[in-house]
């Protein structure tokens, strides 16, 4: 099993919230990437991190760790969206000016996808979370 599986409850609790975090404010950052040219790999990338960082918390504390880090990585998604201290937006939304189709809607897309992917990973069955027990074999001097 992974390191982080083996910890105290406590523990893998502030690693799915870090991870959460963590994840939410790298793919806040790059899910414009490729906007202009209408490529969303900036946004694939985003979900892709946030995907493998939820389906982790719901393995390693099943629907309790997938519940802190829903509402860790929403709430920090939301706050990073929100007008900064000189007035800039990270996740910009309502575009009064002609801007291509996925400027325009990416911030959409990553507001509600988010949430929606980490719905998803909550409804899909609890025996896809399961790790396959490791065995070690112990080796038998033969004399």
């Amino acid at each position: 099993m992974p390191w982080s599986y083996k910890k105290h409850v406590a523990v893998r609790v502030l690693i799915t919230f870090a991870s959460a975090c963590i994840t939410a404010f790298i793919g806040t950052f790059i899910h414009r990437f490729g906007a202009y040219y209408n490529i969303p790999i900036g946004l694939v990338l985003s979900y892709l991190l946030l995907g493998i960082s939820t389906w982790c918390a719901r393995q390693r504390d099943g629907a309790v760790g997938l519940a802190v880090h829903l509402i860790a990585s929403s709430t920090l998604i939301v706050l990073l969206s929100g007008r900064g201290i000189a007035g800039d937006v990270l996740v910009p939304i309502g575009f009064s000016v002609s801007v291509p189709y996925f400027v325009s809607q990416v911030g959409y897309w990553w507001l509600y996808g988010s949430l929606l992917l980490q719905i998803i990973v909550l409804i899909l069955p609890k025996q896809w979370f399961v790790l396959p027990e490791t065995r070690v074999e112990e080796l038998h001097d033969e004399t």
